[in-house]
């Protein structure tokens, strides 16, 4: 049944999952007061995360990576299989590389430093809910160089694929972690336009979203930080 016009739009249901106290607590003031965001649930260890999600269908879980017992990569995985249409933003004080490219083949949306800020962290729930990726500015060089030292990736001699200048500027801007909210901003476009670019460079570059949007970019040439 469609809604009546005027309907307002539903708020970002959202899930913490994080086992230090007063960060919780930080975040539940903010999340609690944030416009257009719900709180539906918080946990302190990923084993009581992974029971309560599927019941409660969150659209953002926010997940520390550094748990005890069963970790934040771990908890994603089962998010995933379980509830595969909550998005799973990383949120976490170490920048590790190797974790952080874990997470997100077990399926996380991006991750964000603890340290990032109020807004960012609002920005990132938002960016993810729509369907975006959060890549932190170091990431996509440290994602390069995985891609270098992965032996088993075969490399081709195939020409690049053709971005518009456009394209090749939105690209440079989420390889430096800009949100498309951001991107619109500097862009003097819409948020839509954004997406619309976004959708062409995927289909070019034959990826499935931003974080190998940017790997394939900086691989073929197309883009360089």
């Amino acid at each position: 049944m469609n809604m009546p016009p005027n309907s307002p739009p539903k708020n970002i249901r959202v899930y913490i999952v994080e086992d230090q106290i007063q960060i919780l607590k930080s975040l539940l003031k903010l999340l609690e007061n944030a416009s257009g965001i719900e709180l539906v649930g918080t946990a302190l260890s990923g084993e009581s995360a992974v029971v309560d999600i599927p019941e409660l269908r969150p659209n953002v879980v926010l997940l520390d990576l550094e748990l005890p017992r069963m970790d934040g990569i771990a908890v994603t995985r089962e998010i995933k299989t379980t509830c595969p249409s909550a998005e799973v933003l990383i949120f976490t004080v170490f920048d590790n590389e190797e974790k952080v490219l874990e997470a997100i083949r077990a399926g996380a949306s991006g991750y964000l430093l603890k340290a990032s800020g109020a807004r960012k962290l609002l920005e990132a729930i938002h960016e993810v809910h729509a369907g975006g990726t959060i890549i932190q500015p170091n990431l996509a060089r440290k994602l390069l160089r995985h891609f270098h030292n992965d032996t088993s990736i075969e490399t081709t001699e195939e020409p690049a694929p053709t971005l518009t200048q456009r394209e090749q500027e939105i690209l440079l801007l989420i390889a430096k972690g800009v949100s498309n909210a951001e991107a619109a901003k500097l862009l003097n476009l819409s948020k839509a336009t954004i997406r619309t670019h976004l959708e062409h460079i995927y289909r070019k570059l034959d990826v499935a979203n931003r974080v190998e949007a940017v790997t394939e970019g900086l691989r073929k040439g197309i883009i360089q930080l």
